[in-house]
């Protein structure tokens, strides 16, 4: 009965790694379309860097599922030495408009 349930967990773990390996990775994000265009970007005021190596990244507007909500820019510290920081920015489809993400590049 050991042998039994030995093979029965083996195969299990095989199944359980297999949905594992077929699943998305977490990162992929799902694609939400907004059928208004977002509104333009206030003026953001981009005082001085708090250190050596620091970006700005500017604000945004973040869809909340009912509306734009103005996400405001903020410096942070690069991850390495001439790393610069690609803004995320509003596409527009044919669906209507989505967002891409920013990156470091």
């Amino acid at each position: 009965m050991n042998d039994r349930r030995g093979s029965n967990l083996f195969l299990c773990g095989l199944v359980l790694a297999g949905l594992l390996a077929a699943a998305p990775p977490a990162s992929a994000a799902v694609r939400v379309y907004v059928h208004v265009a977002p509104p333009a970007p206030p003026v953001e005021v981009v005082g001085v860097a708090p250190g050596p190596g620091h970006v700005w990244v500017a604000g945004f507007h973040k869809w909340d599922g009912r509306a734009y909500v103005w996400v405001p820019g903020h410096w942070v510290s690069r991850p390495r030495p001439r790393a610069h920081w690609v803004p995320g920015r509003w596409a527009k489809h044919r669906r209507g408009y989505y967002w891409i993400e920013g990156r470091w590049r």
